[in-house]
């Protein structure tokens, strides 16, 4: 592993302050909430699989800081992570997410006949759109900890489960190691597939070990509809298509995931989740629903704009590259992606992405939605 001596027993002869990782010039959120009090009190646990504090923060230590925004700084290597390392995660899922509470409790509504407008947003302006969310599969240990048979395991459950959809959502796997370079790259620009592992988040942590092995996409014949395998999540479950449906993208999107989970389900591997947290996944702020939705636009002249920060903020919006969260958005045109991924009800935040995009041509503009700002509102 990339950081392997994070399982140095050694360090364990060192006093906890000997070992407490330098932070003083990081600006993430296990930064701010890593003490040395809380480093002291759980630097010789480990989940039974054997992931231990230092594999938590790992990759918030090696990256200080984000030049967009505020990283989170850690990952789960398995399900009992959070409970293990609860005095870490708690404060940095508190903080992250709008004031969750250790006590709150998660809930979840994927009736896509909920969502309010999203289907008239303008094709002069909204080149495609896309509504996303990950899923673990239960039994098995997270990316940035699991072991090559594990890894392999998943792909396998993956491609059984998938291959068995039927209708709209009828499609094909394609694993990594079998495309050409060429091949990868035009899926990559084509906004269907995930980018190689050069991001020092993902270095860091371990989730790029082995690469490409047992990685792969899966896609329905239209290509509205895409299931990427093993890269930061077990699954990452995707719908999209060109334009600005944002209603028929979600529709598409919680049909298809309702179908995977009981495919999953009845073959004896449900999805991690708990009443708490929601469903449990590698980084912390993508828990609960775990839902993002993004529109791909054109923004001639507005991203110039002095104001457009301030826009982006008052309607709780992420500028961000058009090749993803770690990349940097291309003259005139990029994602906009919601700010906040978990605790909104997922018809209410496809409603803010539609309500944010429809406001992108003026300085004004509304396009405000419930979400994980409001506790109450999961």
């Amino acid at each position: 592993m990339p950081f392997g001596n994070t399982h140095n027993k050694f360090k364990l002869n060192y006093k906890p302050e000997e070992e407490y990782p330098d932070l003083t010039k990081h600006n993430n959120h296990m930064a701010k909430a890593l003490t040395p009090e809380i480093y002291k009190k759980l630097r010789d646990k480990e989940t039974p699989s054997g992931f231990t504090l230092d594999d938590v923060i790992q990759t918030g230590v090696d990256n200080p800081g984000h030049p967009f925004i505020m990283t989170v700084g850690c990952v789960a290597g398995d399900e009992e992570s959070y409970q293990v390392f609860k005095d870490l995660f708690d404060p940095i899922i508190q903080d992250r997410h709008g004031g969750y509470k250790p006590t709150d409790k998660h809930k979840t509504d994927l009736n896509h006949e909920n969502l309010k407008g999203g289907d008239d947003l303008d094709p002069n302006y909204v080149l495609s759109s896309r509504v996303r969310t990950g899923r673990s599969i239960k039994g098995y240990t997270l990316p940035p900890h699991c072991s090559r048979g594990e890894r392999r395991a998943v792909e396998k459950l993956s491609i059984e489960a998938l291959n068995s959809l039927t209708g709209e959502f009828k499609g094909k796997y394609y694993p990594l190691k079998s495309m050409t370079e060429q091949e990868q790259q035009q899926l990559i620009d084509d906004h269907f597939l995930f980018d190689k592992p050069v991001s020092p988040l993902l270095l860091a942590s371990g989730m790029a070990r082995d690469w490409p092995d047992a990685r792969g996409i899966w896609h329905n014949d239209n290509k509205t509809f895409l299931v990427w395998v093993n890269e930061e999540d077990h699954l990452r479950v995707i719908s999209m298509q060109k334009g600005g449906n944002m209603k028929e993208v979600f529709r598409r999107f919680c049909v298809g995931l309702q179908k995977i989970e009981e495919i999953f389900k009845k073959a004896g591997h449900p999805f991690m989740w708990n009443e708490h947290l929601g469903y449990v996944l590698t980084c912390p702020s993508n828990l609960g629903t775990g839902l993002r939705g993004g529109v791909h636009v054109k923004l001639a002249h507005l991203s110039k704009h002095p104001k457009f920060e301030e826009i982006l903020t008052r309607l709780r919006l992420q500028k961000r590259g058009t090749g993803g969260e770690n990349t940097r958005p291309e003259a005139r045109r990029g994602w906009g992606a919601g700010k906040e991924r978990t605790w909104a009800r997922p018809q209410e935040g496809a409603s803010g992405r539609a309500g944010g995009a429809g406001s992108r041509r003026g300085v004004g503009g509304g396009g405000q939605f419930g979400g994980p700002g409001d506790p109450e509102k999961l």
